[in-house]
């Protein structure tokens, strides 16, 4: 355990021993059971951006309902446990009911037992798998839509009025930059620092072959594209990066099946001239001329599973001769649609600073109960040991600074600007990620580049000229460069 999650627990057990005997414990307590649960991942973004789509690709079944029934509008956990349960948990009660449900090919359906989308607050489903050990995804209902009821139940999860949000980090998805897309991720930003921290939040280019018409080379374009939107000055300030997924080949290499396999194979073997005309259009391929391989209806379920970038994709990998199985074809699919890129994201940026995100959040909800209470004996010493703890804390202190960075506010030359970032963690927190190398490099090579650039920073540091604020940042970074330095060293012997 790291020194501030050492510290959150120990100001935690404290607060126990402060509000023993009142209504506060009971607070305290859930905070403790939530900086020892799973990190919490919410997923937003406006409707039909693919949300369910996505969340299902993440945890490798197709458990989310993607059509627009009652529980789409509903804010829905999906975590782990020793059973398979769902509970449903009513508006303005914290006694859940546990209710029926049922599992088709294509994802749960849950009765709510008469209750309407407007009268749930959220259900919980309890999912025995391993892809949410350590996360627990919470899928929200679309925003910019018809539906003000349930688009208000996003914006109040994400930007609750008198508590924190319920979610440690976000992935937002969009298909462009929207003035509604801004809005949500203006309502997820971290008020407990004086800053806007994109540290916890991460954009995700939904449907992205579809930025290239379906085309084979559809992914290139929306990598160009996402670069783009990483580098606009209002989007940056609210989210680390921007990756392109194409969420619907995604679920479906994740979900791949025998029979599916079989049937691209019989396409594959089909010259490219012979098929070629009839991926042109989702109609021509559907309607194709009785000779061309697997009924219409075959062919009209594969395009609803894979769509035409996937059925291209797929066709290209098994004529490639280096796909023979279906596990193959799954797994150059799953690379293809970017998930796996997301996935090794996931792990690095958030999973990799879990431990100071959930602090983070049980830090800013124990300073909110010691505010409800403040003349109770022990809540202002507890809520003085709260700041000492933010402020002095290197870990926020980086969160605080990456934030500085990102919102424009610290001038300096471009080159240093991105160098700063990447030493404070926007890339990830490994050694290799802070300094720009490859994952492979050597020990060696690690501590020199450490050495380097804890010399050049320290050098820049005594420069007159330099702002306070740039000073500050670079104050930051020195130490986060000097605890690698210690680490690298240590690894050494």
């Amino acid at each position: 355990m790291s020194d501030v999650g050492v510290r959150t627990n120990a100001i935690l057990e404290k607060a126990e021993q402060v509000f023993a005997g009142t209504e506060a414990l009971v607070e305290v307590h859930a905070i403790r059971e939530r900086l020892d649960g799973p990190l919490r991942v919410a997923i937003a973004g406006k409707v039909k951006a693919g949300k369910s789509t996505l969340l299902n690709a993440l945890v490798g079944e197709r458990l989310a309902p993607t059509d627009t029934g009652e529980c789409t509008k509903i804010v829905t956990w999906y975590k782990d446990g020793v059973t398979y349960n769902v509970d449903l948990f009513p508006t303005g009660s914290d006694q859940p009911k546990q209710v029926k449900f049922n599992r088709d090919d294509d994802a749960l359906e849950v009765d709510l037992g008469g209750y309407g989308p407007e009268d749930v607050d959220r259900l919980e489903v309890t999912w025995p798998t391993s892809s949410l050990r350590r996360i627990t995804l919470i899928d929200t209902p679309g925003v910019d839509t018809l539906n003000a009821a349930a688009e208000k139940k996003t914006f109040d999860f994400l930007d609750p009025d008198d508590t924190d949000t319920p979610a440690d980090a976000v992935l937002y998805l969009m298909k462009h930059i929207h003035s509604s897309d801004m809005s949500l991720l203006e309502a997820f930003h971290d008020d407990t620092a004086s800053h806007p921290n994109a540290i916890n939040a991460i954009a995700v280019l939904s449907r992205a072959d579809e930025v290239g018409g379906g085309r084979i080379d559809a992914m290139a374009s929306a990598k160009k594209i996402s670069k783009r939107y990483g580098e606009e000055k209002r989007l940056r300030r609210l989210v680390q990066l921007v990756v392109p997924v194409a969420g619907l080949l995604a679920e479906t290499a994740t979900t791949l099946t025998e029979t599916e396999f079989r049937q691209l194979q019989q396409l594959a073997e089909r010259k490219s001239n012979e098929i070629g005309p009839y991926l042109l259009s989702a109609d021509r391929f559907i309607e194709a001329t009785p000779e061309t391989p697997l009924t219409s209806i075959e062919r009209e379920q594969l395009l609803g599973r894979f769509g035409l970038f996937g059925v291209r994709q797929s066709l290209a990998l098994v004529r490639s001769g280096n796909v023979s199985t279906s596990s193959e074809l799954a797994a150059g699919l799953k690379e293809r649609s970017g998930i796996v890129k997301l996935h090794h994201i996931l792990s690095t940026l958030f999973m990799g600073r879990s431990e100071v995100l959930k602090a983070r959040s049980a830090l800013w909800r124990l300073d909110r109960t010691c505010a409800a209470y403040p003349d109770h004996p022990g809540s202002a010493e507890l809520s003085l040991e709260l700041e000492r703890i933010v402020s002095s804390a290197h870990p926020f202190r980086e969160l605080s600074a990456l934030a500085s960075l990102r919102s424009g506010w610290i001038k300096g030359r471009d080159n240093d600007l991105e160098t700063l970032e990447q030493v404070l963690g926007v890339n990830g927190t490994l050694p290799s990620q802070r300094l720009g190398l490859d994952e492979s490099s050597s020990n060696e090579e690690l501590r020199a580049a450490a050495a380097e650039q804890h010399q050049r920073w320290q050098r820049l540091a005594g420069n007159p000229m330099v702002s306070h604020d740039m000073q500050t940042v670079i104050d930051v970074a020195v130490r986060s460069l000097e605890g690698e330095m210690v680490r690298l060293s240590a690894d050494r012997k």
